[in-house]
Formats: C-alpha cells, sequence, structure tokens
C-alpha cells in the first residue's frame, strides 16, 4: 500500500498539519477535482521539486533533476509526434536493448505508459523530472535547425510558391505547422526556432546568388540554415501579409508589426522591410509579452553604482539619463526603474518609440511622426496631465532636451536615454544640441552608462586561461581562476546562455557641476571623477568584478567595454 502523499510531505518537514488541513478542505470543496499536490504547488507552499522527490519516494521512481542523456533516436521521435508530447510532458531519453527510459512529469499517467508500451513494441522505463527540463529536452529533440527547418527547405524545392492570403491569427500556435503550404511552413520555422533559442532578431538578408537567415542571440549574429533563392519573394510577401504590410510596394521601406504564439508564450515581433539590391532585406524583432519586468534590484548593479543609483531615482525631482548604443538594455533599465518606484501616489507617463512592453499603472504613449507627433510635441502636452514622472524614450534634439529640463526645474522626475559611449560623453552630447550649460548643470542628476556581456552558461562552466592579450587591453593583472562556458544542450553549445549588465554611473555632484558650467571637456570630467576623486567605477572595472565572480569572460568584456 502506499503512503499518502501529504503524510509522506509532513514526514519530510515540508508542510505542517494546518498546512495539510487547509489544503485538503481546499480539494473538498472543489469536489475533488485537482490534486492535492497541485493546490500545494499553486499555494506555493511546496516547489515542484521537491513535490516530484517525494512523488518518486511514493512511486518507486527514479527523479533526475537534468536529463544529461539525449540519444535522439529519429526511428523512435519520428513516431512520436511533437504536439504529443508537449501535451503530455514526456520526452524519450535513450534505449537500452528493448527498454525505453523515457522522463515524465506526472507518475499517475498510467495509460500513457501503456499507449507507448503499445505503440512503440518497448519496455518502458519512466524517470521523474521537472516540466522545465522536459521542455527543454523536446526543443533539443525535436526543435533543432538541423532537422526541422531542413525538413521544410526541402519542401520548398520544386513546390509552388503561390501563397494565400490568409492571415496569422494573434492566438495561433506556431506548433501547429502540418497541412501548411511550404512557404508558410518556413516562416513559422524560423520564428519558432528564434523564439526556442532566445533570439532578439530574426535578420533575412539576400544576395545576388542566395540568402542568409541570422538570428541575433544574446547580441551575437549565428547563421541559420537558409532557404533556396527562389523563394525570396515568397518569403517577404508572407511576413508582409501577417504584418499587415504593402505587399506590392517593394521600392519603399516599411514598418510593421504582428503577434502569435508559441503554445502558451505570446510573441510580438517588429518588422522592418528594406529594399537592396538583390531584394527586401527583412529584420524582425522579437518582444516576449510574457516577460516579467524586473526591479532595479534584480539587475545585478555593483552595490557601490546601486546605492549612488537609487539616490536618484528615489528623488522628487531632475533628469536621469541612461546611455549606451542600441541593443545594451537602456530600455530594460528604465522599465525597471518605473516598476520599482511606481506606486498610486504617482502618475507616471511615458513616451515611446516604440511602446515595447505594457506596464500596469503607467501611461504610456506612442510618438507618430507621419502626423508629426514627435517626442517634443508629446512631452509638451504630458506636462498638462500632472505628471509626477515623466520617461521619454529617447532625446534626440534641443527642443526635447529644454522641454526635459523645463519639466525637471518644474518639480517632475524626468527619466530618458541618449546615444552615447559613456557617462561624460551624454554631458557633451547635450551641449551639442546647443543645450546651454547652465541648464545642464541644474538639471541632471545622474548619468548611467552600461552594456550588456553575455553570462557562462552554469551547467557546462570550467576554468580557462585567457588570451594574455585581451588582459593587456583591459588593464587585468588578476591571477585567476577564470571560468568559461564548455557549451552544452542548455546553452545551445554556445557556452554562454542569458545577458547581464555591466555599469558606470555618473553622480552629478558640486565638483561636476562646476566644471560643466566652465564647458569641461567630457575626458576632464571623467578624469576627475573616476581616477582623481575615484567617486565612481568605470566599465571595465565593473566587468572585472564580473569575470572574478565567474559570471563572464574577458573575451566578452573586451568586446562590449
Amino acid at each position: 500500500m502506499k503512503e499518502l502523499i501529504g503524510q509522506l510531505l509532513q514526514d519530510e518537514g515540508l508542510l505542517d498539519e494546518a498546512g495539510l488541513l487547509a489544503a485538503l478542505e481546499q480539494q473538498r470543496t472543489e469536489g475533488f477535482k485537482r490534486r492535492l499536490g497541485q493546490i500545494l504547488l499553486e499555494k506555493r507552499v511546496i516547489s515542484e521539486e521537491q513535490l516530484l522527490s517525494i512523488l518518486a519516494r511514493q512511486f518507486r521512481l527514479p527523479y533526475v533533476k537534468k536529463i544529461d542523456r539525449l540519444d535522439n533516436d529519429s526511428t523512435i521521435l519520428s513516431r512520436i509526434p511533437i504536439d504529443f508530447a508537449k501535451k503530455h510532458h514526456f520526452i524519450p531519453c535513450y534505449k537500452v536493448g528493448e527498454e525505453l527510459v523515457i522522463a515524465i512529469t506526472d507518475p499517475l499517467k498510467i495509460h500513457l505508459l501503456d499507449d507507448l508500451r503499445q505503440f512503440l513494441q518497448l519496455k518502458i522505463k519512466p524517470v521523474l523530472t521537472t516540466t522545465a527540463e522536459v521542455d527543454l529536452a523536446i526543443n533539443e529533440c525535436y526543435g533543432s535547425q538541423k532537422d526541422l527547418t531542413s525538413q521544410v527547405i526541402r519542401d520548398l524545392e520544386g513546390a509552388d510558391y503561390t501563397i494565400g492570403l490568409e492571415d496569422l491569427d494573434g492566438t495561433e500556435d506556431l506548433l501547429d505547422m502540418a497541412n501548411k503550404a511550404p512557404v508558410i511552413r518556413f516562416v513559422n520555422s524560423i520564428i519558432y526556432h528564434a523564439v526556442n533559442d532566445s533570439a532578439s532578431d530574426i535578420h533575412i538578408e539576400p544576395y545576388e546568388k542566395d540568402i542568409r537567415i541570422r538570428y541575433r542571440i544574446d547580441g551575437v549574429l549565428y547563421d541559420t540554415p537558409s532557404p533556396p533563392k527562389a523563394v525570396q519573394r515568397a518569403i517577404a510577401s508572407r511576413i508582409k501579409i501577417v504584418a499587415n504590410l504593402d505587399v506590392a510596394e517593394t521600392r519603399l521601406p516599411q514598418d510593421g508589426r504582428l503577434k502569435i504564439s508559441l503554445g502558451e508564450k505570446i510573441v510580438d515581433l517588429r518588422v522592418s522591410v528594406l529594399p537592396t539590391s538583390f531584394g527586401e532585406r527583412i529584420v524582425m524583432r522579437l518582444l516576449d509579452t510574457n516577460v516579467d519586468l524586473l526591479n532595479v534590484e534584480a539587475l545585478h548593479f555593483p552595490d557601490r553604482i546601486f546605492k549612488a543609483f537609487q539616490r536618484q531615482y528615489m528623488r522628487p525631482n531632475g533628469i536621469l539619463l541612461v546611455t549606451g548604443p542600441t541593443g545594451s538594455g537602456k530600455s530594460t533599465t528604465l522599465y525597471s526603474v518605473l516598476n520599482t518606484i511606481k506606486s498610486r501616489e504617482r502618475n507616471i507617463i511615458t513616451i515611446e518609440d516604440p511602446v515595447e512592453y505594457q506596464l500596469e499603472g503607467v501611461s504610456q504613449i506612442q510618438v507618430k511622426p507621419k502626423i508629426n507627433f514627435t517626442f517634443a510635441a508629446g512631452l509638451r502636452s504630458i506636462l498638462r496631465q500632472d505628471p509626477d514622472v515623466v520617461m521619454v524614450g529617447e532625446i534626440r534634439d534641443r527642443e526635447t532636451a529644454e522641454i526635459a529640463i523645463q519639466a525637471s526645474q518644474t518639480g517632475h522626475l524626468v527619466f530618458s536615454t541618449l546615444h552615447t559611449n559613456d557617462t561624460t560623453g551624454a554631458i557633451t552630447r547635450l551641449m551639442d544640441m546647443q543645450v546651454e550649460p547652465y541648464l545642464i548643470g541644474s538639471s541632471l542628476i545622474g548619468v548611467l552608462a552600461q552594456r550588456l556581456v553575455r553570462v557562462n552558461c552554469v551547467h557546462c562552466k570550467e576554468e580557462y586561461i585567457p588570451d594574455p592579450l585581451a588582459l593587456e587591453a583591459l588593464g587585468f593583472d588578476w591571477a585567476g581562476p577564470y571560468k568559461r562556458g564548455k557549451g552544452c544542450m542548455r546553452c545551445n553549445h554556445i557556452g554562454y546562455k542569458g545577458r547581464q549588465g555591466i555599469f558606470e554611473f555618473l553622480e552629478i555632484d558640486e565638483p561636476v557641476r562646476e566644471m560643466i558650467a566652465h564647458r569641461a571637456s567630457s575626458s576632464a570630467i571623467r578624469r576627475d571623477f573616476f581616477e582623481i576623486r575615484k567617486a565612481g567605477i568605470l566599465l571595465k572595472e565593473d566587468g572585472l568584478i564580473r569575470v572574478k565572480q565567474g559570471t563572464t569572460t574577458v573575451d566578452e568584456v573586451l568586446r562590449v567595454a
């Protein structure tokens, strides 16, 4: 007789008597429609890992935290549709003789094991693991570019490239690619893989004799299998149709948006079409609408920078700028600040181009240059809405800069971005816009510069010896040990998984204000603040901190800083 799960959880000290009784009462109230474990998970009394370890003990099954072995047996995978594997949360791992080891998330799916046993004519040995591990393994086995995309490309060869005007419904799942025309399947396939690989952009680049398709993953472009040149126009037409663009217009640039789903994940895509000598070049930027916005504490600031930055964004008025090149995470930082400081007592309004993520409790405005609704025009109107905090997507001209300064001097806290390489360069940039130095000094309260470095994969991290020339270029004289990712299935064999910011913060104190008033150069301000007074940390110094922590590599810091 199996022990009851409630008793096992109590024996392990994961659940007390009161918690068990409350969960049992909820189960009874719901008419026993859900299991006790599901209720405890929903209440966050226990984690999925704790529940599965108890279920493994109850059903006498092995429990594995990580699926370390996947044989990718094509004869077995070809007989199990991906939709079926995703629906029932299982994955075939490897075969030993006539026994197939499969990873499952629910030991009570006895019928699934029986069906697989009968269908595959193999003995089935189940092991328990988490839903995240099964999803990762499914993507590794079924979602490899080599298999799915290559098959679609083979289907394109010699196919009919005529495409209909059927539109992608916002609720259509990209996994449902069966019975689609080859071109539609191919477009769905490249978006599907981009989402699975956590790409930020998809590049479709036409050349004289071929097409190149590349994904930008963690800031770096990677090639993927490319289709025949003959389908170039059909692919462009398909993307234009779903992005509500003019299919007949091939001479002018166009911009559009579309929304797709991948399982429960909703993704917005911004589409840019640009005519070139050999056809239309298309870039699609992926914006995950399911992303959980961070608070500032989760951005991994060094303590010294965080305290100085926090002092400024908690002030009632002034201008706080975030600088860096395109794709350096400026918008994410500003969204995180707004998410941290928002409250019922504060009226927060933003004006952006475009509005990337919807932030609850914040009024967000999209600029529309075609009707002359610019940052300056929008900011002027925002100030009549009695705001406490204003975020301007980017200060691009003198007019916007002066209105932002006026807003800060009349009791508003203003956040914005500038495209400069470092903190002191923002001051020079504002002066280049013909903004008076005394206005800059009196309103600017801080400038944050940032870059994004790729993070070492935690699953395959190992020690290595970095290139001495890279160490010399950065001025690093640390003895080590240095860490890097070796490459595994969890990081797509790249060695990096995800990105993290490195930062530099210039706090506008009295000495800096005096230097601004006397039109000091950015290099002079930089030398005084960071080198002579040592009042802040440089980008490369923050990079060294991350290298010492084993977070990233010397090559990454050299690449961005």
